[in-house]
């Protein structure tokens, strides 16, 4: 037996000899569920590993739960900082950046800050879209295997005011360039898609190919196949450490496997440090609540596009959510984001009323947002037995099963479907 080899930053050590051919994944959110699923389907045997408890208030359960090939533009883009900038001085405001002192938040709002151009949003808005509308068919998919509420609808863009309706039929423009089915709608059109609900809005826009599930069972659906195939889900382990074939949990326990794959979320970037690797992510926390018996419920999903407030009919409930705060990893609840969130959705749907909030739980979750609004998807350069797959901010649920599948392919050891130079983990460090 060779001599054991130290991994960098890591104090782990890495024994070359019989390995174990499981596949162990950090996370077990969606995205890692997503992978777990797509490589048990390779016949591959899969440990799952998640810091949180069963159920656990993960960024995946409590979302919008929606699938939008309509958002093709990445969160860095022309006019963000400004507008940013703006919002920070409201504290009902659909972002926020709390500030401390840290030298992460510097460097990845530096980043983010050189990102956001429009070459950049016109070099990833065709990679968004193909990786968009391919998971949307793999969703398709999925919902022939199990059920969690799949709607085909489209989702509707809801515009207040005049001038921001121009500026969304621009980018509607743009999204029929990249071929995908849009309708921009007066306010007559906007009652003939959802007849059932009254809408307070100057127009919007149908983007026909967008959807919307329970998210919840959405998680439970993947959990039971895996289960049923022989996979393992392990909950309450805080993963210290990763090396090349191997993962240290907070307790001392080593795991060894055949190849790590890393989709830790918000906790992606400590991870990734662990292998000698910068990959940057700030958690950017979201709020959602979810009402039982509402006084308006509409067919489609819709966002509310000047509060960026995400409406979804689940079943016969009503999930409200919106707010992106640069926070680290605090989940606490800052109600009067909250308060923001519950305003807009009255405004826009006048059947609601706030008191209909009132008890009900706000749900927190932390997205894990890159610098440049892609996620990063691929090998740890210098490991061979190491992937990452994370980064996806807002986007972790529509685009869970394209990644997935994508890491099974490079697992593999095949190219992968849709090209993923683009979403290097290294392309910060």
């Amino acid at each position: 037996m060779k001599a054991p080899e130290s991994l960098a930053f890591s104090g782990l050590s890495y024994y070359s000899g019989a390995v174990n051919e499981r596949v162990i994944i950090v996370g077990g959110g969606v995205v890692g569920l997503c992978c777990a699923y797509y490589l048990s389907q390779e016949g591959r045997e899969v440990l799952v590993l998640e810091r949180e408890q069963e159920q656990g208030d993960n960024c995946s359960r409590e979302n919008a739960g929606m699938i939008v090939p309509s958002h093709f533009t990445p969160l860095a883009a022309p006019g963000v900082v400004t507008q940013g900038l703006k919002w920070l001085l409201d504290a009902e405001s659909p972002f926020y950046v709390r500030p401390r002192l840290s030298l992460d938040l510097a460097r990845w709002g530096l980043s983010f800050i050189s990102c956001a151009n429009s070459r950049h949003v016109t070099a990833s808005a065709g990679l968004l879209r193909d990786l968009q509308l391919a998971s949307r068919e793999l969703f398709k998919d999925l919902s022939s295997h199990f059920d969690f509420g799949l709607q085909r609808r489209g989702l509707l863009m809801l515009c207040e005011s005049s001038d921001f309706l121009k500026e969304e039929e621009e980018l509607a423009g743009k999204a029929q360039e990249l071929g995908l089915r849009v309708e921009v709608c007066d306010p007559d059109r906007l009652r003939e898609l959802d007849p059932g609900v009254e809408m307070n809005a100057q127009g919007g826009i149908w983007y026909e190919q967008d959807c919307h599930l329970n998210p919840g069972e959405f998680l439970n659906g993947l959990k039971e196949k895996l289960i049923a195939v022989g996979g393992e889900l392990r909950y309450g382990c805080k993963v210290r450490g990763v090396g090349d074939g191997i993962v240290e949990l907070e307790d001392g326990e080593r795991i060894q496997g055949a190849e790590i794959i890393v989709a830790g979320g918000a906790w992606t970037s400590g991870l990734a440090r662990s292998l000698g690797t910068w990959v940057p992510l700030q958690g950017g926390k979201g709020y959602s609540m979810t009402l039982q018996n509402p006084g308006a419920l509409p067919q489609l999903c819709s966002l509310l596009g000047e509060a960026k407030v995400a409406i979804t009919p689940i079943g016969d409930s009503l999930r409200v959510a919106g707010t992106m705060e640069i926070c680290g990893e605090d989940l606490s609840i800052n109600e009067r984001r909250v308060q923001g969130i519950i305003k807009a959705a009255c405004r826009v749907f006048p059947d609601l009323r706030q008191e209909e909030f009132e008890g009900i739980r706000r749900w927190s979750g932390l997205r894990p947002c890159s610098p440049d609004g892609l996620p990063y998807l691929g090998r740890v350069e210098g490991r061979e037995k190491v992937l990452v797959a994370s980064g996806h901010a807002m986007l972790g649920l529509s685009l869970g099963p394209i990644t997935g599948k994508l890491v099974s392919e490079i697992v593999a050891g095949r190219s992968p479907t849709i090209p993923v130079e683009q979403l290097a983990v290294d392309r910060f460090a």
